[in-house]
């Protein structure tokens, strides 16, 4: 929170993904790749197989592209963008985990080196000098997955660091190695995704035999990926778990995507196994592309899961996904928001512009106004509240009301909120009415999340947080002081605010 925001129309999340999800899906293959290349080759040479030696020269092309080329300019990006929208984030990963980056960028380094010197000396030296390029290719590619993962676990469970801040306590967390077994199933399925299309263009005779090879490959990635996905689940902290998992997940967003991951992990063995075991003569450009396609979707499913779960932190029960340490929630609600950042203290002194700038420090980390999770449409409005009101056709009322408003009022049923408010007709007659209503619950529902900041700050210290009984598990608290909260809720009555239209002026007899 002490840095600028980088205002995005689309979402800082939405931009992440667009660059992680091709970077991991590409750096994965990268990983694999270099396995099922360096273990064909050496089967090649061993047995004199001039066709799978082919399909490891084939195959090193996309290899080098991926990982050389794609896969260095995305990770850059991902840097970048990581660097922009959450400049904390990444600050604090740096100042925790610096020596951890170093040896990933030497092992990096000398995988791209072997990559390069793999490709172009085909043919150029020793048959066991070659498969001995491609081993290192490979080694160094799993080792800086070997370092990542740990980083990246540390992210959504920290373990024992919370207590000791020390390297390898964070590093060596609770779903470090089922973490690392689950990629090293994912780099086998994306590898063998990758090689179906060069093993299609193999000769005729030797085309089946190729293709079964990888389908054995296929499997093999499918069910550790399996056996990883599951141990994950089982190392999470229950608290954590119950957001997609059991009888009645918290989250149920999330739920329906770890189904959709294990649903598209069971279509990919399914069909690997048939096209390319049992009869991989059926296997043609669009079953491998159908075959690639699940593969991703589980991986794309799985890394959605991990990332949900972290809500609402970078750092799980240290720093929130604004940039708000844990550690400063007191500091920053006696000091201001806007005396802590800087940056946002400037501008006009209007009570919205004011709030304009409480809001890009404290919530667009998450939230634009009218894109990706926008803000406008998650307010209650004029509009909101006239249709609960008016109930009309038959069942929408309890529609809406499970859409836009049980999220905050879980403790009550549609029926009863509209016993307690006035009638569609009285709204249009009198919408300034409403207007204040909603005025009122926007302040409201801010003064819950500035006190669930004490709720934060009761909890037990040096372990992983429950959040499942506080009033907004999944939003980070409101800090700052009562003028500054008083502001945004002026900004975001501002954007709640709408007229009725001409026909619900009509049906309440204001117009003829």
């Amino acid at each position: 929170m002490d840095y600028p925001v980088w205002g995005l129309a689309m979402g800082g999340g939405l931009l992440m993904a667009l660059v992680a999800i091709p970077h991991v899906i590409v750096s994965h293959f990268a990983v694999g790749g270099g396995l099922l290349i360096a273990v064909s080759e050496t089967l090649a040479v061993k047995r004199n197989d001039p066709e799978l030696r082919e399909l490891a020269r084939r195959s090193s092309l996309v290899l080098v592209l991926a990982s050389t080329v794609f896969g260095a300019i995305s990770g850059v990006g991902i840097w970048v963008v990581a660097g922009l929208i959450s400049p904390a984030a990444i600050s604090a990963l740096i100042h925790t985990y610096v020596w951890g980056w170093a040896m990933e960028w030497v092992f990096f380094i000398i995988e791209i080196a072997a990559a390069l010197v793999y490709y172009t000396t085909w043919g150029k030296i020793s048959k066991s000098a070659h498969v001995m390029v491609g081993w290192v290719y490979f080694v160094a590619a799993y080792v800086s997955l070997v370092i990542i993962n740990g980083i990246i676990t540390f992210m959504l469970t920290p373990g024992r660091w919370l207590e000791t801040n020390a390297f390898w306590d964070g590093f060596f967390n609770p779903t470090y190695w089922p973490s690392l077994v689950l990629r090293t199933g994912i780099a086998i399925l994306m590898a063998t995704a990758f090689m179906v299309f060069p093993a299609l263009r193999s000769s005729e005779p030797r085309r089946a035999g190729i293709l079964r090879y990888l389908g054995w490959w296929f499997a093999a990635g499918a069910l550790v990926s399996y056996a990883g996905f599951r141990w994950w689940e089982a190392a999470l902290p229950e608290t954590v778990l119950s957001l997609f998992a059991g009888g009645s997940p918290t989250l149920v967003v999330l739920a329906a995507t770890r189904s959709f991951a294990l649903w598209s992990l069971t279509g990919a063995l399914v069909v690997g196994v048939v096209i390319l075991i049992v009869a991989p003569k059926l296997t043609r450009g669009v079953t491998a592309v159908v075959l690639a396609a699940l593969a991703f979707a589980f991986f794309g499913g799985y890394e959605r899961l991990r990332e949900g779960t972290r809500k609402p932190f970078l750092i799980h029960s240290h720093m929130f996904s604004n940039g708000l340490l844990l550690s400063d929630i007191a500091a920053v609600n006696a000091e201001g928001i806007l005396a802590r950042s800087g940056w946002a203290a400037r501008g006009p002194e209007a009570e919205a512009a004011v709030g304009q700038r409480v809001f890009r420090t404290q919530c667009s980390s998450c939230h634009t106004l009218d894109g990706y999770q926008g803000i406008r449409g998650l307010l209650p409005s004029f509009d909101d509240m006239y249709q609960l009101a008016e109930a009309d056709p038959g069942g929408s009322a309890e529609a809406l009301y499970a859409a836009e408003c049980a999220a905050c009022h879980a403790d009550i049923t549609s029926a009863e909120m509209l016993e307690m408010m006035p009638s569609a007709a009285e709204m249009a007659e009198d919408p300034e009415m409403i207007h204040d209503l909603v005025s009122g619950m926007i302040s409201g529902s801010l003064v819950k999340l500035q006190e669930m900041g004490t709720d934060y700050l009761n909890a037990p210290l040096g372990v992983m947080i429950d959040t499942t009984g506080f009033s907004a598990p999944y939003m980070p608290p409101f800090v700052g002081t009562d003028a500054e909260l008083e502001a945004l809720a002026v900004y975001l009555s501002a954007l709640s605010l709408t007229e009725p239209s001409p026909q619900q002026l009509a049906s309440s007899g204001g117009v003829e």
